[in-house]
C-alpha cells in the first residue's frame, strides 16, 4: 500500500509508501522504503519527527510530577506513523506506581550481566505495560569523583565494568521497548552541568571516557542521548567531533541522537549541523526554526534526510517488540519485586567484619537496638528526573522487626538524642545504627527554597552522624553500621570504633528486607564496590562543582591511586563474605600472541568455608613496558561465581589483543603495543587480593 499526497507543482501528486508498509518489510527492503517515504516527506512533516510535543498544561504538570506520562515526540496521523513515547529511569520507570530497583550503582556492586539483563527487561515490560516505547535507563557516565550528584544513576568508576553492565541493561530493555544510552559524554558534574566545558585530551576521551558508550552501540542501542555540558568547548548536542566523526562515523551508529531535555539544545544550526536528531522535549530550536533553517540553507536538508531515517528506522525496528504480555498486571508485581529483592541482596557489601560480628543469630539476641533516622525512612534515592514512585517501601527497622524472630525485641530510637540511642545500645545484646545520605545530600540538582540534590565536595558523613557513631560504640561494643548512599563515603575517624560495616546503597523497594537477611545470615553478602572507597578527600581528582571549565586528566579512580601508591580505605572490587575462597592453578594458553590475536586465562577458585556463597572472579591487565604512559593495571575482566562450601570451579576469560590497544593522538588510530602484558587474577583492585599473575606478549 502507498501513500498519495498532492506535490509542490500544480496538479503534481506524489505517491509515497505507507507505513504499514515499511513495517512489512525487513532488511535492505525496509531501508529503501524508509528512504523513500522520507523524499516523499514534506520538510515540515520531516522536521515533524525530529522534536518532542508538550502542550502548554503537560509542561505545568511535568514542573511538579515529572514524567507523569510518556513524552510524546514525531507523531504523524497523515502517514500513519507513531510517537516515540518515551520514560525515564534507570532505577525503574518513572511513571505512576513501578518497581523501584536498587540504583544503578548498587547493580553495579552485584558485577552481576545475567541479573542487569533480567533487571532491565522488568522494567522494559513495566514501560511497555504503561503506554511507553522508549526507555532512558541505560546511564553509563564514568564516575571521575565519587563527590558526583548523579552518581547513583551509573554503575561506577571504571569503563570496563560500566560498558558490559550497560550493555546488558540494553540487551534486556531492547527485547521489549528501544534503549537510550545517556549522557554523552563526559557528563559528571552536576551543579554546573548546564555550563560547564570539559576539557580533556583526545587520548583521555577515547580510552577513558567513550569505551562504554562504545559497548552499547555495539550491543545494538537504539538511541544515545547527549549530555548537557561542552566538551573542549562546544556542547555536546552540537559536537560534531562526538556525534558524526566518532558516533555516527568510526561506530557506525544507525541510531538516533536526542538531546537532554530542555537546555539540552542551544542553537538550530549547530544542533542540526553538529549531529542531533531528536530535540527533547518539544520543539524549541528545531521545529520551526529548524524549517526555516532549511528553506534558507543553512541547513542541508540530507542532514534532516539522515535524521528523520534514523527515527523511522528505530521506530519500525521495535514497532513489534516484545511478546505483548503487558498491562497493569505486570507493574510493581510480585516476579519484579523478588527481583528487586534479589538484586538488593547482591549488591550489599560487607565492608568489614572485625571478629564474625555479622550475621547475627536471632535466637541468641533477646535484644536489638536500632538507631538513626535512615532505619525507618523510605531512601531509595534521589528526586530527579530518575526518580521511581513504588507502591510501597520496605525500611531497614521493617526488615529487621520481620525477621528478628519472637524471641528477638527490636527497640528503635532515630538518634536525634545520642544519650538516649546511647542508653538503647546499652540495654541491648547487639546494635545496627543506620547512617549516610538521602535525596537532599546528592543526586539531580533541583531548583527551589529547599536543597535537593547535587554534589558533595566533602565525602565525609555528617557530624551528627559521627557523633552518634562514637557515642553508641561505647556505649556497646556489638555494634554494626549500615550506610545508605549513592557513591563513596568516606569512613575513617569512626570506623577504628565499629566492627562491622555494610554498604547498603539506595536499596530499592525491597532493600530493608535485603539488609535484614544478610544482617541475620539468611543471606551470604556477595557485592563487590564499583568505586573505590578513599581514606580521605585529598586521595581524590580536583572537584569543583560550580566550575566553568575543568580539565579531565587521564586518571581517576583505583588507577590514580594506583599511579601515587596510595592505599584507600577500600578498594575497587572490594567486599567481604561470610565465607572464604581461595585462588589457585592460573594458566595462560599462550605465551606470545600477534596483534589480531587473543589467549585465554584460566584459574581456579574455591570456597573454603562453611557457607555457600557466591564470588565474584577479577582480571586485570598491567604494562610494565609500555612505551606510552598507562595505568598500573586495569580490569579486563569478571565472572560471578555461585560456590558451595568445598567446591572449586575454573573460570575462563578471554583476552584479545586489540581490547588492550592504546590511542595515539597523533595518528589518530589505536594501537596494540609488541610488548610484555602481566596478568593479574583475584578478589579486588588491591595487589594483596590478587595472588594469581602471569605475563605473555603480542609479537
Amino acid at each position: 500500500m502507498r501513500v498519495v499526497r498532492k506535490g509542490a507543482g500544480k496538479g503534481e501528486v506524489t505517491s509515497i509508501p505507507s507505513w504499514e508498509s515499511v513495517l512489512r518489510a525487513e532488511g535492505e527492503e525496509r531501508e529503501r522504503l524508509i528512504k523513500e517515504l522520507v523524499r516523499g516527506m514534506s520538510v515540515r512533516q520531516k522536521v515533524n519527527q525530529m522534536a518532542g510535543r508538550m502542550r502548554a498544561w503537560e509542561m505545568l504538570v511535568s514542573l511538579i510530577r515529572y514524567n507523569f506520562r510518556p513524552f510524546r515526540a514525531g507523531e504523524d496521523r497523515r502517514l500513519g506513523i507513531p510517537p516515540l513515547r518515551f520514560t525515564d529511569g534507570p532505577r525503574g520507570v518513572a511513571l505512576n506506581r513501578s518497581t523501584c530497583f536498587p540504583v544503578s550503582m548498587a547493580r553495579g556492586a552485584t558485577w552481576d550481566v545475567d541479573l542487569e539483563e533480567r533487571v532491565a527487561e522488568a522494567m522494559a515490560v513495566e514501560a511497555r505495560s504503561q503506554g511507553a516505547d522508549f526507555f532512558g535507563g541505560v546511564c553509563v557516565n564514568l564516575l571521575r569523583h565519587p563527590g558526583w550528584g548523579r552518581a547513583q544513576e551509573t554503575f561506577g568508576e571504571d569503563p570496563f565494568l560500566l560498558g558490559e553492565m550497560g550493555a546488558a541493561m540494553v540487551r534486556g530493555a531492547q527485547k521489549h521497548l528501544m534503549a537510550c544510552v545517556k549522557h554523552f559524554a563526559c557528563n559528571s558534574i552536576e551543579e554546573s552541568r548546564f555550563y560547564v566545558d570539559v576539557r580533556v585530551d583526545e587520548r583521555t576521551l577515547r580510552e577513558v571516557y567513550l569505551p562504554h558508550f562504545r559497548r552499547c552501540v555495539e550491543e545494538g542501542a537504539a538511541a544515545v542521548m547527549s549530555a548537557y555540558n561542552r566538551v573542549n568547548g562546544e556542547y555536546c548536542a552540537h559536537n560534531s567531533h562526538l556525534l558524526r566523526d566518532i558516533l555516527k562515523g568510526e561506530w557506525g551508529f544507525r541510531g538516533l541522537v536526542m538531546s537532554d531535555f530542555l537546555l539540552g539544545t542551544r542553537d538550530t544550526v549547530k544542533a542540526a549541523l553538529g549531529g542531533l536528531d531528536v530535540e527533547m522535549p518539544h520543539a524549541v530550536f528545531f521545529g520551526r526554526r529548524l524549517v526555516r533553517a532549511v528553506r534558507r540553507g543553512a541547513v542541508p536538508e540530507s542532514l534532516v534526510d539522515d535524521a528523520v531515517t534514523r527515527i523511522l528506522r528505530q521506530k519500525a525496528r521495535f514497532a513489534r517488540a516484545g511478546t505483548g504480555d503487558y498491562g497493569p498486571h505486570r507493574v510493581a508485581c510480585r516476579e519484579h519485586a523478588d527481583l528487586a529483592l534479589e538484586a538488593a541482596r547482591k549488591g550489599i557489601v560487607l565492608l568489614k567484619n572485625e571478629g564474625g560480628l555479622l550475621p547475627l543469630e536471632p535466637g541468641k539476641i533477646g535484644k536489638l537496638a536500632v538507631i538513626g533516622k535512615l532505619a525507618d525512612l523510605p531512601n531509595i534515592g534521589d528526586r530527579g528526573s530518575s526518580r521511581v514512585r513504588p507502591p510501597y517501601v520496605v525500611t531497614v527497622l521493617q526488615g529487621l522487626r520481620d525477621l528478628a524472630g519472637p524471641n528477638t525485641e527490636v527497640i528503635y530510637r532515630d538518634g536525634s538524642d545520642p544519650f538516649e540511642a546511647a542508653e538503647a545500645a546499652r540495654s541491648a545484646d547487639a546494635c545496627i545504627a543506620v547512617v549516610g545520605l538521602t535525596g537532599r545530600d546528592e543526586g539531580e540538582a533541583m531548583p527551589g527554597p529547599v536543597k535537593l540534590g547535587g554534589d558533595r565536595e566533602d565525602l565525609s558523613l555528617r557530624m551528627r552522624d559521627i557523633v552518634l557513631l562514637e557515642t553508641i560504640s561505647m556505649a556497646n561494643p556489638r555494634c554494626a553500621v549500615v550506610l545508605e548512599g549513592g557513591s563513596a563515603i568516606i569512613t575513617s575517624g569512626w570506623r577504628e570504633r565499629i566492627p562491622a560495616v555494610l554498604m547498603a546503597w539506595y536499596p530499592g523497594m525491597e532493600g530493608g528486607r535485603a539488609v535484614a537477611e544478610v544482617i541475620f545470615g539468611l543471606v551470604n553478602p556477595s557485592g563487590k564496590l564499583p568505586l573505590t572507597f578513599p581514606e580521605g578527600n585529598e586521595q581524590l581528582p580536583p572537584f569543583d562543582k560550580k566550575a566553568r571549565s575543568v580539565e579531565y586528566g587521564y586518571y581517576h579512580g583505583y588507577r590514580l591511586l594506583d599511579r601515587k601508591g596510595m592505599r584507600p580505605a577500600f578498594p575497587f572490587g572490594f567486599g567481604l563474605s561470610y565465607t572464604t575462597y581461595e585462588y589457585r592453578s592460573l594458566r595462560l594458553s599462550a605465551e606470545e600472541i600477534p596483534a589480531d590475536g587473543s589467549l585465554t586465562v584460566e584459574a581456579e577458585v574455591s570456597n573454603t568455608g562453611r557457607r555457600a556463597g557466591e564470588e565474584v572472579v577479577q582480571l586485570y591487565v598491567g604494562y610494565p613496558a609500555s612505551a606510552v604512559d598507562r595505568p598500573v593495571k586495569e580490569l579486563k575482566g569478571f565472572l560471578r561465581v555461585p560456590l558451595e562450601p568445598g567446591e572449586s570451579r575454573r573460570v575462563t576469560f578471554t583476552l584479545r589483543a586489540e581490547d588492550l590497544a592504546y590511542y595515539d593522538d597523533r595518528a589518530g588510530r589505536w594501537v596494540v603495543e609488541r610488548t610484555d602484558y602481566d596478568v593479574y587474577v583475584g578478589a579486588s583492585s588491591a595487589l594483596e587480593d590478587l595472588p594469581l599473575r602471569g605475563s605473555f606478549r603480542v609479537t
